[in-house]
């Protein structure tokens, strides 16, 4: 592959630019492949949490169930690329409340080093 100096800038960014992306759409098809659905992450978040998939869904600002509804969130949009907008109906709440949450979600799962498998 060669890069277009004339479009992005040298060639070491061009290519150091194609080979994220590459390695993103990897990683998205493996998880695909894997058969990891929206039933799968609550599961796991259940487990994690350590709550039921009714308590994920109910309304509250009980500090477990809002980090298990962040990290739920931030899976959803980060591994499986669901909309904001489909996680605001999902949870009756704002799309910029998901977006909220997804921010805080991100920082609960480098903080604790969780891994969705």
């Amino acid at each position: 592959m060669k890069g277009d100096e004339r479009i992005l800038g040298d060639t070491s960014f061009v290519m150091s630019v194609l080979a994220k992306a590459e390695e993103n759409m990897t990683r998205r098809y493996a998880i695909k492949q894997s058969g990891l659905d929206i039933a799968t992450i609550e599961k796991r978040i259940c487990d994690i949490c350590d709550i039921t998939l009714e308590n994920l869904y109910c309304r509250g600002r009980y500090k477990r169930l809002v980090e298990a509804r962040s990290i739920f969130c931030f899976w959803a949009v980060q591994e499986l690329e669901v909309t904001m907008k489909d996680l605001a109906v999902r949870f009756a709440i704002t799309e910029t409340a998901v977006s909220y949450a997804v921010r805080r979600g991100q920082n609960i799962v480098q903080k604790r080093g969780l891994r969705l498998f």
